[in-house]
């Protein structure tokens, strides 16, 4: 990657079966898509194939259908190291003994950007039917060149 330029990834999660427009615009020129989790329908994946390439897991509630998906991924996307897991109480390492520079979680509806020393976590909460008086959100990670890994939650319009 070119010193400065910079590489930005959407994530999204606990979509339960809805994209709503809101989320494909927030997701709409991201390089890379991450799932982290209880997609609810197959069309779900379609449709963010169609925005761009997808890093997808299977959630709680994937399991009829989606017994293909990995419970778990790990990809470098621009050079960093990325856990993605549907639970975050799941996580069986410590990432920063194992050089993760971002940990991706879902499950919990509540979206959170937490730095622990030098190893990113993120959540970004749910996309899809809201759930209690959560927000719903998405989060796009940038990735720049010479800097740590940066992730902001992005509330969508019901």
């Amino acid at each position: 990657m070119p010193r400065g330029a910079r590489t930005e990834v959407g994530v999204i999660s606990d979509t339960h079966g809805l994209l709503r427009e809101s989320a494909r615009e927030a997701l709409r020129d991201c390089s890379t898509i991450i799932h982290a989790g209880d997609i609810g329908k197959p069309a779900v994946l379609e449709e963010l194939r169609q925005i761009a390439p997808l890093v997808v897991i299977r959630g709680n509630v994937d399991m009829a259908w989606a017994h293909d998906l990995a419970d778990i991924a790990d990809v470098t996307i621009a050079g960093r190291r990325i856990h993605v897991l549907h639970n975050l109480r799941d996580l069986a390492f410590d990432p920063a003994a194992e050089a993760t520079d971002v940990v991706i979680s879902g499950h919990s509806h509540v979206p959170k950007v937490e730095r622990r020393g030098r190893v990113l976590f993120l959540n970004p909460g749910s996309a899809g039917p809201r759930r209690f008086r959560l927000p719903i959100a998405v989060a796009r990670l940038s990735f720049t060149n010479g800097r740590a890994p940066v992730a902001r939650i992005v509330e969508l319009e019901a």
